[in-house]
């Protein structure tokens, strides 16, 4: 049986998708270079057998091209790369940190030591195609629900070692972060909820914990009568998992009704097909692990030439 065809990059329309693009760049993780220190060691190790049979003094042009449309990011771990290797290495930017590269577009060209462009290509290419393809998928969903006032977050359902540099991809494309983990945001579960007895007292215990700090506490709830006891808490975010369209319009309706009303972030079975349709219900937020967890990496190949 013959392979089905890669998903498209976009649903949306381009023009959306286009006008999705953030006001400013967020700056790049303080991890960045401890990322690309260990992605270069498991790929190098103690040197390059194969580059090492490349005269020193060889010079090498590097041109990488988009096979696809996607919305470039990653150029900060592609430019540490390189500088890791070699310091003689020079990259010239065709398309900006999170411009759309059109297919059969060039990317960069990368001039410099032969050994230095060979070495890097892969650990190089594999950071720009993987956070390429992150940030074009968050692109695609902040388009989709643009005009309803409706934010997209991402989750940890990220690549183990690349939290921040997903997490950066994200709002490259437009999109915002959730909690970037366990530390800096309390998500009341089910099982929370159950070891401390109520909805209402788990935020009792979680305002206690988190005395001083500015941490939101959100509470995961399964129907209505457990966002009404979440409104009663004085919870800041509500997480309404799994509800129908109907369900969402008559939690958004009752919430609204409140004095004091949460924040409702939609969660579970989001996809391109239903996150317009889910905004739309009125509900703030809509987190979609699937920005992360289940992208394609961006066709990309880089074409070697010697220069001298």
């Amino acid at each position: 049986m013959p392979a089905s065809p890669p998903e498209p990059r976009f649903v949306a329309d381009p023009a959306a998708v286009a006008a999705a693009r953030p006001v400013s760049l967020p700056p790049p993780p303080a991890d960045l270079a401890a990322q690309v220190e260990h992605a270069l060691l498991e790929d190098v190790g103690g040197g390059d057998l194969t580059a090492a049979l490349i005269p020193p003094e060889r010079r090498g042009h590097a041109t990488v091209i988009a096979r696809e449309p996607a919305v470039i990011c990653g150029r900060p771990w592609v430019d540490a790369c390189f500088a890791a290797i070699d310091r003689g290495v020079r990259i010239d930017w065709r398309v900006a940190e999170g411009a759309i590269a059109e297919a059969g577009g060039t990317v960069l060209e990368i001039t410099g030591p032969a050994r230095a462009l060979l070495t890097g290509e892969r650990t190089a290419l594999n950071f720009l195609q993987l956070l390429s393809a992150t940030a074009s998928a968050a692109r695609d969903y902040v388009a989709l629900v643009l005009g309803t006032g409706c934010a997209v977050l991402d989750t940890r359902k990220t690549i183990p070692g690349l939290r921040t540099a997903q997490k950066y991809a994200v709002r490259v494309g437009g999109a915002r972060n959730h909690r970037i983990g366990l530390f800096d945001a309390i998500l009341i579960k089910e099982n929370h909820i159950v070891a401390c007895g109520s909805i209402a007292a788990a935020v009792r215990h979680a305002r206690t914990h988190a005395a001083g700090a500015p941490v939101e506490v959100e509470v995961e709830v399964e129907s209505l009568g457990e966002l009404r006891e979440a409104i009663a808490a004085a919870a800041d975010i509500a997480l309404i998992d799994d509800f129908t369209i109907a369900e969402m319009q008559a939690a958004v309706a009752l919430n609204r009704a409140a004095t004091r009303p949460l924040k409702l972030e939609a969660s579970g079975g989001i996809g391109r097909d239903n996150v317009r349709a889910i905004a739309e219900t009125g509900v703030d937020l809509v987190s979609i692990g699937a920005i992360t967890k289940n992208v394609r990496a961006v066709d990309l190949s880089m074409r070697f030439a010697w220069s001298d």
